[in-house]
């Protein structure tokens, strides 16, 4: 049945135009956004999800600039502690040379004066961010501990996050304690045995290596330094207690670079865990490219297919008037 006053034909004309410019207007979206899902509406799934897991890498990106800052204070200690240890070293080497019969003892002993004044300024110098692990002065009222940097951020299956945390012994690596010589291992007081004691397993002499300014030598203690008449005993002794600090030192030392290598290997996980979790999320909400702009180039076909049928039926109602003539 042919009516005026209604365009069966024009009226699916329409509907079509209408689905079509929806499809048009969803394919334009995710051509322009680049996203397959790009509110809750598309995919609540999905979005809910990559929202998670976006905020998540967001941590992961912060979880990285902390072991950043980790990274430079370890390096920065282990430098100072590095460099240490090549100048005890030094002492040891200057104190076998003045077991030697006849060499000048004073002179050596001005070496060591300024080797141990090179050891103060690289303890003090060992500083980045305001934190020293080499160094405690007088402004600090606490003694050096455990120093925790942020390692990781995680999420377990059931949804709760956590911080995990890297930590070091700080205390093993001060090497000048000016409150309290005792916790410093060049200012502490370093138990030896020597002479007659030697083998005995029974200390019977202390030293020191350094006195920090401000602060006191240990109780008991002798300073590791030479006179014209110092018995080659004692030098002995001085070695014997240097060595035991070079030992403490390399101890520190290898914790430190071991702490320093699980920072940098920690950090390369955080890197390619943060891409991982970027192409999982791509996967969930990204769109496709290709496909869709065939799907655009598809719909503004029909779309002109559509017209082209809205104005055939349009036409048709027209027709109907050369029945009347």
């Amino acid at each position: 049945m042919t009516s005026i006053l209604t365009n069966s034909a024009a009226m699916a004309a329409l509907s079509t135009l209408r689905s079509i410019a929806d499809g048009m207007e969803t394919t334009q979206g995710r051509i322009s956004s680049g996203l397959r899902v790009g509110d809750a509406s598309d995919n609540a799934a999905y979005w809910s999800i990559a929202t998670t897991m976006k905020s998540d890498n967001k941590a992961l990106s912060t979880v990285q600039d902390a072991l950043g800052l980790g990274a430079a204070k370890t390096d920065t200690a282990y430098t100072g502690l590095d460099n240490a240890i090549d100048v005890v070293s030094e002492i040891k080497a200057k104190l076998v040379a003045s077991r030697e019969p006849g060499v000048d003892k004073l002179k050596i002993n001005k070496e060591l004066t300024e080797l141990k004044n090179q050891l103060v300024s690289t303890a003090q110098s060992a500083s980045f961010s305001g934190e020293n692990w080499l160094y405690r002065d007088a402004s600090s009222t606490n003694a050096l501990g455990t120093k925790e940097m942020v390692g990781s951020f995680t999420r377990s299956a059931s949804g709760d996050v956590a911080v995990g945390i890297l930590e070091f012994d700080a205390s093993t690596s001060v090497l000048i304690d000016t409150v309290d010589s005792s916790l410093g291992q060049l200012t502490k007081g370093v138990e030896v045995e020597q002479g007659t004691a030697v083998g005995t397993g029974t200390a019977n002499a202390t030293y020191h290596l350094i006195v920090a300014s401000g602060g006191t030598a240990p109780s008991g203690s002798v300073a590791v330094e030479l006179g014209a008449t110092t018995a080659d005993d004692d030098i002995e002794g001085m070695i014997s207690a240097v060595d035991s600090m070079l030992t403490e030192l390399t101890d520190a030392a290898a914790t430190l670079g071991a702490t320093n290598k699980r920072i940098s290997m920690q950090d390369d996980f955080m890197a390619d865990l943060m891409d991982v979790i970027d192409k999982g999320v791509g996967r969930l909400v990204d769109a496709d490219m290709n496909e869709e702009s065939t799907r655009l180039k598809a719909l503004q076909t029909q779309q002109q297919l559509g017209i082209q049928a809205l104005s055939i039926a349009n036409s048709n109602s027209e027709n109907i008037l050369s029945l009347f003539r």
